[in-house]
């Protein structure tokens, strides 16, 4: 996250528009994969800000491995996410408003191995079993996940 570390030392924490990935990982049992964040002890989606250059995809992608340890063998796009739902304050007191494209994979390579600065704990979760914490960015976008697949 280098781009937006130099960006803060240039506006400090004033609101921001960041652009962004993340990846809403599905086992071959059906169950989503979400990682306890150490920042604020929610529960969220493996993820995180564009470095200039990078495609959508490979944001998606080099998130779920520096934080998990798995590769997307594909990725399917499940939607953008923007506007005042997506707006979050960091516990730090930085302030985004995110722009995601949010990513679903269904298969993966690898081993799960969690970033130890960013990843508090990381769990598979049956779909009508979710823990109530979960990180406010990352709301819509599993709430969105789970409409589609009841539907």
């Amino acid at each position: 996250m280098t781009y937006i570390k130099e960006l803060r030392e240039l506006v400090g924490t004033r609101p921001i528009i960041m652009a962004g990935a993340c990846v809403v990982l599905i086992d071959e049992a059906g169950r989503l994969l979400l990682q306890q964040r150490t920042d604020n002890g929610f529960w969220g989606l493996p993820g995180g800000s564009m470095e200039p250059g990078e495609e959508m995809k490979e944001v998606a992608r080099r998130e779920l491995f520096e934080e998990i340890g798995l590769e997307a063998k594909e990725l399917k796009l499940l939607d953008i996410f923007s506007g005042s739902e997506l707006y979050y304050q960091y516990p730090h007191g930085d302030e985004v408003y995110n722009v995601v494209a949010a990513y679903v994979c269904k298969e993966f390579n690898g081993t799960i191995k969690g970033d130890e600065v960013e990843v508090r704990d990381i769990q598979f979760f049956e779909l009508n079993k979710l823990p109530d914490q979960i990180n406010p960015p990352d709301l819509p976008v599993v709430t969105r996940f789970l409409n589609e697949v009841r539907s």
